[in-house]
């Protein structure tokens, strides 16, 4: 699983990417799954957006998007959606065997 960050009118710290990536060890379980995953954050009037983007090897794709006034809490909630995202995506895998 290739893991993409970047960061609009702001710089991301070092601090916020170890944040990130230890909240991706939740869903670590399905890295065979995601070919990759984009992360996009802009930070626009004081409020920042977060979007990730999971491209599932089979050729499906997972976007969600979160608004945060501030940057760790929001990754959290982004993470959360995800993951529900990936449970879901999963689920109906596993449906068609």
């Amino acid at each position: 699983m290739k893991v993409d960050v970047r960061s609009v009118h702001f710089d991301l710290g070092t601090q916020s990417r170890e944040y990130l990536n230890t909240k991706l060890n939740r869903i670590d379980y399905a890295k065979d799954m995601i070919v990759d995953l984009l992360f996009v954050f802009t930070k626009d009037a004081g409020q920042f957006r977060l979007e990730a983007t999971a491209n599932f090897r089979w050729g499906k794709q997972a976007h969600v998007v979160e608004t945060s006034l501030e940057l760790n809490p929001g990754i959290d909630v982004l993470i959360d959606k995800l993951e529900q995202k990936i449970v879901k995506e999963k689920e109906k895998i596993q449906e068609k065997k």
